[in-house]
């Protein structure tokens, strides 16, 4: 059996390295302007609707069944 082994262990240079281990520093966004947005009204799943769909399971099993 072939088989292509590559070495186990990444090489990259020193300051490659450096450059991904280096600490970045974070700072706290200052003069942001927030937009207010339009908020839609957010449908509910009543008990209406859930009756609704137990009583079309029910249709839908007894349809199988013949």
């Amino acid at each position: 059996m072939k088989s292509n082994v590559m070495p186990s262990i990444v090489q990259i240079e020193v300051n490659q390295l450096k450059h991904l281990v280096s600490e970045v520093k974070e700072t706290v966004a200052t003069g942001i302007v927030q937009v207010n947005k339009t908020k839609t009204k957010a449908t509910s799943f009543g008990v209406v609707d859930l009756w609704n769909v137990r009583r079309g399971g029910r249709t839908m099993a007894s349809r199988r069944n013949n």
